[in-house]
């Protein structure tokens, strides 16, 4: 398949490409996000598309497709991003603690190649939606998982695939895109085209 780049410095997003056997080349965009939307879904796409058309910008006419994406956490319609500190990683956790809530993922797929004497590209942007079931915790328990410090690069100050896996429920969805991509619609999508990878 062309090169693909992902604009993003996410090593769990890399981790899944390479699962799939996708070897792109890492180029994290640095764009000013800009948020028109507070609908967790809109808002995924909206960041995903800006990463993923500011990274394609620097590769008008070649043969690569960029990807871009975006998580966050929402629980009652809000959304809970990177915590700013350990206050607010603990805040977040006890909102999420004894409930469920949502997780989405926004991916946009920019394919440089095609059309590049109008100088627009083909783009396909999506996101998917996981929900996740967590067990009760104690003030302790959360003090304790946030002391771990694995929260704080985290949207909702948790990592599905890290020590917060003790206190997971289960989840109704794809469990990749609550790790940070829903790389078998990612596939699907490439398939859809006619792209192997």
């Amino acid at each position: 398949m062309e090169q693909m780049i992902l604009a993003s410095a996410s090593p769990r997003r890399l981790e899944l490409l390479r699962q799939v056997g996708i070897e792109p080349v890492v180029e994290p965009s640095h764009v000013q996000e800009v948020i028109t939307s507070t609908i967790p879904g809109e808002v995924v796409m909206e960041l995903s598309r800006q990463k993923a058309e500011d990274i394609a910008g620097l590769h008008r006419g070649e043969p690569v497709i960029v990807l871009g994406a975006d998580t966050v956490v929402a629980a009652d319609g809000k959304i809970l991003g990177k915590p700013k500190d350990r206050e607010d990683a603990i805040r977040m956790v006890k909102l999420l603690q004894g409930r469920s809530h949502q997780v989405y993922t926004g991916v946009t797929l920019v394919f440089c190649g095609e059309n590049s004497s109008q100088n627009t590209s083909p783009v396909i942007t999506f996101f998917e939606e996981t929900e996740v079931c967590v067990f009760p915790m104690t003030d302790r328990q959360v003090e304790a998982y946030v002391d771990t410090k694995e929260p704080m690069d985290k949207a909702g100050a948790y990592g599905i695939q890290g020590k917060f896996a003790a206190y997971v429920k289960g989840i109704v969805g794809d469990y990749n895109n609550v790790v940070g991509l829903p790389v078998g619609r990612v596939c699907q999508e490439l398939g859809k085209r006619g792209i192997k990878f």
